[in-house]
């Protein structure tokens, strides 16, 4: 596959003051877990833009690009 991984930095943020210092999708108060959680109960991509139509698919994507990284960076002991 060619595709580049998503920069999910352009998209999620972290702040203390918001969700409890959850990633968040930047100008939403929808966190990371939020949107995996949704994935997990068998929501597709289409499902989760017409429940929360403010969100994008470039967001709902960074949301699983910041999972994966997240899982790359596990060390085990």
């Amino acid at each position: 596959m060619d595709k580049k991984m998503i920069d999910y930095k352009k998209y999620i943020s972290i702040d203390p003051n918001v969700r409890f210092g959850k990633p968040y999708l930047t100008g939403t108060r929808i966190t990371v877990y939020d949107v995996l959680s949704w994935f997990a109960n068998g929501m597709s991509v289409q499902e989760i833009k017409l429940d929360f139509p403010e969100l994008t698919a470039a967001q709902i994507q960074a949301c699983l690009a910041y999972a994966a990284d997240r899982e790359h960076k596990i060390r085990v002991a």
